[in-house]
C-alpha cells in the first residue's frame, strides 16, 4: 500500500493542518470564545448559548477535542469542557514565529 499524502509532511505539518481545519467553522470558534468567557461548562450550557441543536453542537466539541482544542472531564452524567491551554501554546508559538518572520522579511 503506498504512502498517504500526509506522510509526505512534517508532524508539526500535519497537525496545524488538523487544528486549522477544526478551526474552520464559526460555531466551533463561538464554542471556543464561550469556554474562554466561562472557563469551563457542560455541553448544555453551550447548546443554550448557540443558535444549534445538540447533536450538532456534540460534533463540534467532538472535533475539538480531536483536534486537541479543548478537553474534558466527566462530571456525572456530563462532560465538562475547557480548553486546552497545550494546544493553544503550541499555536500561539506557531504563528509567532510566522509572524516574526513575516515581518522581518522585504518582499515585494
Amino acid at each position: 500500500m503506498g504512502a498517504s499524502k500526509t506522510d509526505y509532511f512534517t508532524e508539526q505539518q500535519n497537525q496545524m493542518a488538523t487544528i486549522a481545519k477544526a478551526l474552520g467553522h464559526p460555531a466551533r470558534i463561538a464554542i471556543i470564545e464561550h469556554l474562554l468567557k466561562v472557563n469551563a461548562c457542560i455541553c448544555s450550557d453551550i447548546v443554550d448559548e448557540l443558535p444549534l441543536a445538540q447533536p450538532t453542537v456534540s460534533q463540534h466539541l467532538k472535533e475539538l477535542k480531536n483536534a486537541g482544542l479543548i478537553k474534558g472531564n466527566i462530571e456525572g452524567n456530563s462532560i465538562c469542557y475547557c480548553i486546552d491551554e497545550k494546544t493553544f501554546q503550541l499555536l500561539n508559538g506557531y504563528f509567532s514565529n510566522i509572524v516574526n518572520t513575516v515581518t522581518s522579511q522585504k518582499c515585494c
